[in-house]
C-alpha cells in the first residue's frame, strides 16, 4: 500500500514540477520585461518562449528523475533535498542554454530571463516541497501514512535501527515486532515485543500487512541469512539488510569486482589519491583568497572593536593537531580576556563563561571569530572543509577513549565540516562528531564539499553551543 501511495505521490509531484517549470519561465519573462526593464528595446515576444516549453518541461522532469528528486525523502534531511534540487537545476539550465544557443542557434532569447527562471524554479520547487514535508511529517506523527516494519534478528545493528526510528517519529515507521532465536516470545527489546523465532517468519508474513522486513541478524546467526532472504522474497516483501559487523569492520566498507568475485575493502580514503589532493588544495587556495577579500571589511571592524574594548592582541593563536598528527598554530579573533597558558588549557568554554568578552560573545555566536583561519587555509595548515582540529591534550585523551579517533588526522582539518553543519559544535558529543568526521573522510568528493559549504550558509554560522 505504501509503495502504491508513493507511486501516486511521485506522479503528482512530476505534474507539479512540470507546471512550476513552465510557470517559472513565463514569470521570469514578466519580471524581466515588465518589471525590471519595461522600456527595453527589441526583445522576443512571450509567444516565442512558449516554443521552449515542449523541450524545457519534459527535460527538467527527466533531469529531476536522474538526480533522484523523486525518491522517497521520508528519512532524508531538508538540506539534502535542496542541494539535489540545486544540482538538478544547474544541469537543467546548462543543458537548456547549450540546446538553445549551440544546437538551435537561437541567440535572441534573453540570458537574463533564463537566469531569473533558474532562481524562481529552485525557489518554487523548494518551497512547495518544504510545505509537503511538514504536512506529511505532521500526519505521520498522528499515525497516518505509517510504514509497518518487522525486524528479523536482534543485534547491535537492530538496536541502532530502533534508536533512530524512536528518535524520529516524523519518519512514520512502526516496528511491529522482533524475531529472535535467543529470547522467548513475549519479551521486550527497547519497547518492541519479541513475536517468536526466525522459524515463525513464514507464518507471520502472510498474517501481517508489512511494508518492510529489516534483516538484522547477529553474526552468530549469519548461516540463516540465505534462508531468511528466500522467505522474504517468496512473499514479495521489501527487504533491507542491517549488517552486524561494526565491531569487525568499523567503517563504511566498499566492494570491488575481482573477475566476478565481490571483495570487501575495509576503508577507502579518497583524499589519499594525489589527484584528489591537488584538486582540493587548488580549491582551498582559490576559496581562501576570495574569502579574505570578501570578509576583509568585517575582519577590520572586528579587529578595531577587539582592540578598543579589551587589552591584549587581536589575534589569538592556539596549538592544534592537524594532518598526520602534526601540530600547527590556528588563528582566531581573540574573544576572551588574556589569561595564562595554564588557565587556557583547563577545558571547554562553558555557558556564561566570565572569561569571554562582550565582543567575544557576539563573534563566537556568529562564528566571525573563525575568519582568520582563512589564512591557515591559504598556508596549507587547514582546508575549507574537513574535521575540526583539537588541542593536543584533548587529542591524547580522545585517542584513548574513542576508537578510530585518529582517522580524522588522515586529512587536513577544516574551517567547516560535516559534523558542524549537522549541529555538532561546541559542547556536544565528541564520539558523535568523530562518526560524522569519518563519514566525511570516507565519502569525500568535490560535490560533497560544495554541499557542506552550502549547508554552512544555512546552518553553520550561528552556533547555539558557542558561549
Amino acid at each position: 500500500m505504501i509503495r502504491d501511495n508513493q507511486q501516486i505521490f511521485n506522479r503528482i509531484m512530476v505534474l507539479i514540477d512540470a507546471v512550476i517549470a513552465g510557470a517559472s519561465l513565463i514569470l521570469a519573462y514578466v519580471i524581466k520585461f515588465y518589471i525590471l526593464s519595461p522600456y527595453a528595446g527589441y526583445y522576443l515576444e512571450l509567444s516565442y518562449y512558449y516554443d521552449l516549453l515542449p523541450f524545457l518541461v519534459p527535460g527538467y522532469v527527466l533531469i529531476y528523475s536522474f538526480c533522484n528528486i523523486y525518491t522517497s525523502k521520508r528519512t532524508g534531511r531538508r538540506q539534502f533535498e535542496i542541494f539535489d534540487l540545486i544540482k538538478a537545476n544547474v544541469i537543467g539550465i546548462l543543458a537548456l542554454m547549450l540546446f538553445m544557443y549551440n544546437v538551435m542557434r537561437e541567440v535572441n532569447y534573453s540570458r537574463s530571463v533564463l537566469t531569473i527562471f533558474f532562481f524562481i524554479n529552485i525557489f518554487l520547487c523548494s518551497f512547495y516541497r518544504g510545505i509537503l514535508r511538514k504536512v506529511l511529517r505532521s500526519f505521520r506523527k498522528k499515525g497516518y501514512n505509517i510504514k509497518h516494519v518487522l525486524i528479523a534478528g536482534y543485534s547491535r545493528g537492530a538496536e541502532n535501527y530502533m534508536d533512530r526510528i524512536r528518535e524520529n517519529p516524523e519518519w512514520g515507521y512502526n516496528i511491529v515486532g522482533v524475531l529472535d532465536e535467543h529470547v522467548p516470545a513475549g519479551a521486550m527489546y527497547h519497547g518492541v515485543k519479541v513475536l517468536g523465532t526466525l522459524g515463525n517468519l513464514e507464518y507471520i508474513l502472510p498474517e501481517h500487512k508489512l511494508d518492510e522486513i529489516i534483516i538484522a541478524l547477529p553474526l552468530e546467526d549469519y548461516e540463516r541469512l540465505e534462508e531468511v532472504v528466500s522467505i522474504c522474497e517468496k512473499f514479495g516483501v521489501h527487504t533491507k539488510f542491517v549488517p552486524d559487523y561494526n565491531s569487525i569492520i568499523p567503517t563504511k566498507p566498499y566492494t570491488e569486482d575481482l573477475d566476478g568475485l565481490p571483495v570487501i575493502n575495509i576503508r577507502y580514503v579518497p583524499l589519499t589519491n594525489s589527484g584528489n589532493i591537488f584538486i582540493k588544495r587548488l580549491f582551498d587556495i582559490f576559496a581562501s583568497l576570495c574569502g579574505i577579500i570578501v570578509t576583509s571589511p568585517i575582519m577590520l571592524v572586528v579587529a578595531i572593536l577587539i582592540k578598543i574594548t579589551s587589552k591584549g592582541p587581536v589575534i589569538f593563536k592556539q596549538e592544534r593537531v592537524g594532518l598526520h598528527n602534526k601540530t600547527f598554530q590556528m588563528y582566531k579573533f581573540r574573544s576572551m580576556k588574556v589569561q595564562s597558558a595554564q588557565k587556557e588549557k583547563k577545558g571547554w568554554t562553558r555557558k556564561n563563561d566570565p572569561r569571554v568578552t562582550a565582543v567575544g560573545r557576539i563573534i563566537r555566536k556568529t562564528s566571525i571569530d573563525e575568519l582568520p583561519q582563512l589564512f591557515n587555509i591559504l598556508k596549507g595548515d587547514m582546508s575549507l572543509v574537513g574535521p575540526r582540529p583539537e588541542r593536543p591534550q584533548f587529542v591524547e585523551k580522545f585517542m584513548e577513549e574513542i576508537p578510530r579517533y585518529n582517522v580524522k588526522h588522515q586529512v587536513r582539518p577544516g574551517l567547516t565540516g560535516w559534523a558542524q553543519v549537522n549541529g555538532l559544535r561546541g559542547d556536544t558529543s565528541i564520539r558523535k562528531r568523530v562518526e560524522y568526521d569519518i563519514y566525511y573522510i570516507e565519502n569525500w568528493s568535490v560535490f560533497f564539499d560544495i554541499k557542506i559549504i552550502i549547508m554552512t550558509f544555512f546552518t553553520g554560522f550561528i552556533n547555539k553551543n558557542a558561549y
